[in-house]
C-alpha cells in the first residue's frame, strides 16, 4: 500500500511530534534527515500541527511549534506523547482490520502483522475475543495472493493471466512487481509490464493466475506524479474521460471506475493534481476526450487553441 498526500502527512506527524518532544531545539536539517523528507516538507508538516489537538479543546490547547534560528521546539503536545490506550470497541475494530490486512499479499509476509495482532490481543484482554466473531475482507486478494506475496518478497518476475474487461479477453504477460495499492476498496498490483514496456496497474480480482518465475525482477521506481492519483483521500478532483479504442489501456494503467462502455468507454479517476490530468489528456491526443471537471475541459481547450495557433503561425 501506499500512503501519500494528507494521509502521509498525518502519519508522519504522529511519529514526528513525540520525536521532537524528546529533542527540544533540534535543527530542521537533522529532523528532516531523520524522517527522510526535505526541509520544506518538514515545515509543511509542522504547519499542520498548529491545527492539531484533542476534540473539544480551546485554540490555546492546540499543539504549538516554534521555529527560531532553524531550531524546533514543540509545546502543548503532552497528550500525544503518552502511550495510547484503546477502548474495547477500538481494540476490536483495530484487530478485525489487521486480520483482514494480513490476508493481503505483502513484501514482508504475514509474520510482522501476526506479531502485532498477538501483542494487541494480549493487551486487550477479554475484549480481544470479540474480534474473532467479526469478518472483514479486503476485496481483490484473490486466489493468487500467495504467488504475489512471494514475488514481492523475493523480488522475482511474475507470469500473469489477466482478464481485460474492455476487450473481454484474458491476456498473458510477464511483469516485474513494484508494490500493492488499496484504492477505494479495491486492491491493485503496480508492476512494470514487459508486454507494454511501461508501468501498469492490475486489479487483483482480475488476475486469473499468477506464477512466480525464476527471473529476478528488475528494479523499478514509481514517478512521483504517478503516486499522486493513488491517494484517493487527498484527491480533490474526479476526472471523467471518454476513451477511444486506442486508449482503452488507461483503465488498466490507473485505478479508475468504469462508468459506461456503450456507445463509448467512460472512466473516472481520482486525481490530486489537475495539471497531471491535463498532461495525460494531451499526451493521448485525440484518443480521449475530457468530460469533467469543467476546469480540465477549459485547460485542454486552451492548450489545443495555442497549439493550433502556433501551427498556423508557422
Amino acid at each position: 500500500m501506499t500512503v501519500g498526500g494528507a494521509v502521509g502527512q498525518l502519519t508522519r506527524l504522529l511519529a514526528l511530534i513525540p520525536w521532537l518532544l524528546q529533542r527540544p531545539g533540534v535543527s530542521i536539517a537533522v529532523a528532516a534527515a531523520e524522517f527522510g523528507i526535505t526541509e520544506d516538507q518538514l515545515r509543511s508538516d509542522l504547519g499542520l500541527a498548529f491545527f492539531c489537538g484533542l476534540p473539544g479543546h480551546l485554540p490555546d490547547d492546540l499543539i504549538d511549534v516554534s521555529l527560531e534560528d532553524d531550531r524546533i521546539v514543540v509545546t502543548n503536545a503532552d497528550t500525544i506523547s503518552r502511550p495510547l490506550r484503546l477502548a474495547p470497541d477500538e481494540a476490536v475494530a483495530l484487530l478485525a482490520g489487521l486480520r483482514a490486512l494480513a490476508d493481503v499479499p505483502s513484501p514482508t509476509g504475514p509474520d510482522v502483522l501476526d506479531r502485532v495482532i498477538a501483542k494487541l490481543e494480549r493487551a486487550a484482554g477479554d475484549a480481544a475475543d470479540a474480534h474473532r466473531n467479526v469478518t472483514v475482507a479486503i476485496e481483490g486478494a484473490g486466489p493468487s495472493q500467495e504467488a504475489l506475496g512471494a514475488a514481492l518478497r523475493e523480488r522475482r518476475r511474475l507470469a500473469l493471466e489477466y482478464y481485460v474487461p474492455a476487450r473481454d479477453e484474458v491476456t498473458s504477460r510477464e511483469v516485474d512487481p513494484i508494490r500493492l495499492l488499496v484504492v477505494d476498496g479495491h486492491t491493485y498490483l503496480e508492476a512494470w509490464c514487459l508486454l507494454a514496456d511501461d508501468l501498469r496497474i492490475f486489479r487483483l480480482d482480475r488476475i486469473q493466475q499468477a506464477t512466480v518465475l525464476d527471473t529476478p525482477a528488475s528494479a523499478r521506481s514509481v514517478p512521483p506524479e504517478r503516486s499522486m492519483i493513488f491517494d484517493s483521500e487527498a484527491a480533490p478532483w474526479r476526472v471523467r474521460l471518454a476513451v477511444g479504442k486506442n486508449a482503452e489501456w488507461v483503465q488498466d494503467a490507473y485505478p479508475c471506475d468504469v462508468l459506461a462502455t456503450d456507445p463509448e468507454l467512460v472512466v473516472e479517476l481520482p486525481v490530486a493534481d489537475l495539471g497531471w490530468a491535463r498532461q495525460l489528456v494531451l499526451r493521448l491526443g485525440g484518443t480521449v476526450r475530457p468530460l469533467a471537471p469543467p476546469e480540465l475541459i477549459e485547460a485542454v481547450r486552451r492548450d489545443a487553441e495555442q497549439a493550433l495557433g502556433r501551427y498556423r503561425g508557422g
